[in-house]
């Protein structure tokens, strides 16, 4: 009795050919498909209109040797989501882009949320009576993280700078305060602020809840654009004071209205008709894309961010395939279609978790589909303008200018960092096959007198620093001081672990295979160490490479000391080479150091105020409570402390010395 054909075949045609029978059963609907490799590793992400149409595109044609043809030869499996419409199909596309970081989409990280200001929310008084006078007068704040309804939050903004700006604006302006309520609570005379005229002192009582109300609803609506609304409550205001002879108070609205006109006089990109607008720009050149997004909010321009897209050259050549020509575009021009791709994927992902604003101005024209969609999800009609006139045109002319001077830089900066990456592989008689892979990673120890110490591992890799793959490692159990156990112990428990997996077989994570260097901070001494613990784990020698310091440890005079019993190398203070390992050392050094002082802060605020006679668990926690943590007790001063339920005005003084 003879096999069906599919069980005769060898297993890896096998696998190709019931991959292809999928595709034949594939529906003619609207969806998105994931294509995966062997180890599970996520390939493609696309949305179809027709999904049969389209995945058996990716198998019918010959490729040749583009990328695709490189994907299509990796596909292992496949996984389809029917959906209702393609509008579906892209909303679900873009979601799942943004979570599975597939190889071969084009791919817009953001390591941030965006920064807001935050205007507290006035709320009933607590019903213990404590804190009852913060409660009331709302504070003005930089805010990152999680929305809670119950305030009110203003932006995004494209930047901390930007945010800071807008505040040092509204304390010049409006004066309220931005201090933490339990600094406020505890005030008995005003702060500095307030002799600057840059708050006005609701913490002692010098202003009215009602007038501080009002010029928080007033600093609202400049948020809002609302300018001139604020300007004739002010003007009525300042009559009312006048024909009731209250001269100071008049004189007080009048200077804060001359303010306010300076404020709009100095405002370089004043918006008219879109007061909430964002203008965005796009440029590829040399395998890079950048896209500058400007955002203007109440009126306001707040500045701009550029976002530079990972996996473009991988993307480039799907664009045949997963993309249509939005209307009006002539086929013929591939550069704009690519810029067109990669705003559009800008859009779809920045917006999924992000109200967009009524007006886009964009460089290029994009899928109308795309608006609708964006329309719908948010609740908040689109219009987006492109080739728009008059002054609409000059802010997208700007944008247009910031992307090209931002993606030169990082073109600069890149054609840098990759001649450094080549001249220490060629130093250090490394692969150069594939530079862009070589990864390093450097160790080093800090503390302050064998106090916290502390131990970094910094990645190089891909020609730049890999902030999201560091590490910090706190050493305990070794003897104060002793840096060379510090450093068997950190290296021990990096690289334990692979070794052992390596002994096994096991498949590692990209990210977790061992580096094609091993850079670490010190002269024969520490290398000695390193080589004892790859010595014991089995790893290869030649992977450490020791930063000894020069003559008069002065920079540029650093030579490289190896495990392997190679002589001494001097690169020379002008080398390319030697810039690169300084760049990763300095950057091992500051990621330690800045772990050691927080860790070591921590400990002695904390075990100071453990220490105290008279400080139990209870009295430690309502200190605690109250002063929003540690470095709030240490930086409160005796009469606030005293404020604390249990502590008496002896034992606040006895806590405000021990604390300093």
């Amino acid at each position: 009795m003879s096999q069906p054909e599919s069980e005769a075949l060898p297993p890896a045609d096998a696998a190709r050919h019931a991959l292809l029978a999928e595709v034949a059963a594939l529906p003619a609907l609207p969806g998105v498909y994931r294509y995966f490799d062997a180890d599970g590793g996520v390939l493609y992400v696309g949305k179809a209109r027709n999904l049969k149409k389209r995945v058996s595109s990716y198998f019918q044609k010959d490729h040749g040797g583009t990328r695709i043809a490189h994907m299509v030869g990796r596909i292992a499996r496949m996984q389809t989501t029917v959906v209702r419409s393609e509008a579906e199909a892209l909303l679900l596309e873009n979601n799942l882009i943004k979570t599975l970081n597939p190889k071969f989409n084009i791919l817009f990280r953001d390591d941030k949320s965006y920064p807001y200001l935050k205007i507290t929310a006035v709320q009933a008084p607590r019903a213990d009576g404590q804190g009852a006078q913060a409660q009331v007068y709302p504070r003005m704040a930089y805010y990152r993280g999680a929305v809670d309804r119950k305030h009110h939050y203003f932006g995004p903004y494209p930047s901390a700078w930007a945010v800071k700006d807008t505040i040092a604006l509204l304390q010049k302006v409006f004066r309220l305060r931005t201090c933490e309520d339990t600094v406020f609570q505890n005030r008995t005379r005003p702060c500095l602020l307030y002799q600057i005229k840059r708050c006005s002192g609701p913490c002692v009582g010098l202003i009215s809840q009602a007038a501080y109300a009002s010029d928080t609803e007033h600093a609202q609506q400049f948020l809002h654009g609302q300018t001139q609304e604020i300007l004739q409550s002010l003007e009525a205001r300042m009559l009312v004071h006048a024909e009731q002879l209250e001269f100071e108070q008049a004189a007080e609205v009048r200077n804060q209205m001359r303010a306010i006109s300076r404020v709009l006089h100095q405002q370089t990109m004043e918006v008219q008709a879109d007061k909430d607008a964002d203008i965005l720009a796009v440029r590829v050149q040399g395998g890079r894309a950048c896209v500058n997004l400007a955002m203007v909010r109440g009126g306001r321009h707040l500045g701009d961010r550029a976002y530079f897209p990972t996996h473009l050259e991988s993307a480039v050549d799907l664009v045949a395939l997963d993309e249509v020509l939005p209307e009006g575009q002539a086929p013929g021009d591939p550069n704009a279609q690519i810029e067109t791709l990669v705003l559009e994927a800008f859009i779809a992902q920045h917006y999924i978790d992000l109200s967009p604003p009524p007006a886009l101005l964009l460089s290029h024209a994009v899928d109308k589909q795309l608006i609708a969609l964006l329309s719908e999800q948010s609740g908040v009609k689109i219009n987006a303008v492109h080739k728009p006139r008059e002054q609409r045109r000059i802010w997208l002319e700007m944008a247009q200018k910031n992307a090209d001077l931002q993606l030169a830089r990082l073109l600069a900066e890149e054609g840098s960092q990759q001649a450094r990456t080549r001249a220490l592989a060629l130093a250090l008689d490394l692969p150069q096959t594939d530079l862009q892979a070589l990864r390093i990673e450097c160790f080093d120890v800090s503390h302050t007198a064998g106090e916290a110490t502390q131990a970094s591992c910094v990645v190089f890799a891909q020609h730049r620093m890999q902030a999201a793959q560091y590490k910090r490692f706190s050493i305990e159990g070794v003897i104060p001081g002793d840096d060379y156990a510090a450093m068997r112990q950190v290296l021990l428990r990096r690289y334990g672990p692979l070794a052992e997996a390596q002994r096994e077989g096991e498949p590692t994570d990209e990210r977790l295979r061992m580096p094609d260097l091993v850079l670490i901070d010190g002269g024969k001494g520490q290398v000695g160490v390193a080589r004892e613990v790859f010595e014991q784990l089995g790893l290869d020698l030649g992977l450490i490479v020791g930063v000894e310091k020069g003559q008069g440890r002065k920079v540029g005079l650093e030579e490289l000391v190896f495990a392997d019993g190679r002589e001494k190398v001097y690169l020379g203070s002008d080398s390319a080479a030697l810039m690169l390992v300084a760049q990763i050392r300095d950057e091992a050094h500051r990621y330690a150091i800045t772990g050691m002082r927080a860790k070591r802060d921590k400990v002695r605020v904390t075990s100071r105020l453990e220490d105290i006679p008279g400080i139990g668990p209870r009295k430690r926690a309502a200190l605690l409570r109250r002063f929003g943590g540690i470095t709030g007790v240490g930086s409160a001063s005796a009469e606030d402390l005293a404020t604390v339920e249990g502590i008496s005005k002896t034992l606040a003084e006895q806590i405000y010395r021990a604390l300093r």
